[in-house]
């Protein structure tokens, strides 16, 4: 089947899940669920179809316009501009459709958990560690997604040695998920007095954020432990059995909580990461199992992986899987500048994907 013809199948299944939806004559609910998502997802590449189909239809009236021997000079003369400006008009059309019908990654339109914590470099790691969190809190807050802070493990003086995040939205997995990987950064500390630049680290990890229908845990798995949490003198962590520590037998992951003072607030958070740190562990574990498929992709989601150096010294921000630069760190920073780093990834990954389906 040619890709015309594809695109022709694609365009009467959209018309015949607008007609059903339309009759209203599904006894089942879940159905017209179903239905409805299925029209929702194929709005975007029906209508690019139409488009090409519009702009194919007027080149063709345009080309016999500009190769009629009957009009004058510069009426064929505009006709072959305007067929030239329809050309590039389709072109671009076809490479948008071919992206639409790549395969989506299922987790796409989820929400995500947000795993930080501080790495090589001491108390510098921890001050970096602080950044990127609220690095993504500014950049969520632009994209007027929900930041929820799930815990944080203070190290003193602004410094954090682990933080994690729900960060609610359409689409934020999408957008985030190749930020997981060691993220670097080269500067001069304040409590440095040689001036001498030291390198530290924190590692990121995204996680689609999943329901207890999207992953079942089996309640013998689980040992959990509640205990008095450690915070600051006085405060009332420190007065009831509050915190919880959650293990899950068979991989031995491992979640506590001790933010909130209910243990059934913590209980609740900590079985929302650890439901995302499974459901993530099954999908590397998939994905392993397609290695050659992913050696051409932007990032494999490996914690261990290097992905990106933040230099203060130059002001610059470097990509090292797709070798993009940018000089402005404290946009960066600020997640005002995030987006370039963020749609290059983007399109690297769509662009390597989409060799790999015409090859």
């Amino acid at each position: 089947m040619s890709l015309e013809q594809k695109l022709d199948r694609l365009l009467q299944h959209h018309q015949d899940l607008s007609d059903a939806l339309a009759s209203h004559t599904m006894a089942d609910p879940a159905d017209f669920a179903r239905l409805s998502k299925e029209y929702s997802d194929l709005n975007e590449v029906a209508q690019a179809i139409r488009h090409l189909r519009k702009h194919q239809h007027d080149l063709k009236e345009a080309e016999a316009l500009a190769n009629d021997p009957t009009l004058e000079s510069d009426l064929r003369d505009l006709a072959y501009q305007e067929s030239q400006s329809l050309k590039e008009t389709i072109l671009s059309l076809e490479q948008q459709i071919q992206l639409l019908l790549l395969p989506k990654d299922a987790d796409d339109d989820r929400s995500a958990i947000l795993e930080i914590r501080a790495g090589t470099g001491g108390e510098e790691a921890g001050l970096f560690a602080a950044d990127l969190l609220r690095m993504y809190q500014r950049y969520a807050a632009l994209k007027g997604w929900r930041f929820e802070l799930l815990s944080t493990a203070d190290s003193g003086l602004g410094a954090i040695r682990e933080a994690s995040a729900s960060i609610s939205g359409k689409g934020v997995f999408a957008r985030l998920k190749f930020e997981s990987g060691v993220h670097r950064v080269q500067r001069v500390p304040q409590t440095e007095a040689s001036g001498r630049i030291h390198t530290s680290a924190a590692t990121v990890a995204v996680l689609p954020e999943v329901e207890d229908v999207d992953i079942q845990i089996d309640e013998k798995d689980l040992q959990i432990d509640v205990y008095r949490a450690s915070g600051a003198g006085g405060q009332h962590v420190n007065t009831t059995d509050s915190a919880v520590r959650i293990t899950h037998i068979p991989t031995g992951v491992v979640v506590t909580q001790q933010d909130e003072r209910s243990q059934h607030k913590n209980k609740a958070k900590a079985m929302k990461i650890l439901r995302a740190r499974l459901y993530e562990a099954e999908r590397l574990r998939q994905d392993s199992e397609r290695a050659a498929s992913r050696k051409n992709q932007v990032g494999s989601g490996d914690r261990s992986e290097r992905i990106r150096t933040y230099n203060f010294p130059q002001g610059r921000v470097s990509d090292h899987r797709i070798n993009l630069t940018l000089y402005k760190i404290e946009q960066v920073l600020e997640g005002e500048a995030l987006d370039e780093l963020l749609d290059a990834l983007i399109s690297h990954d769509q662009a390597e994907k989409l060799a790999q389906a015409v090859g």
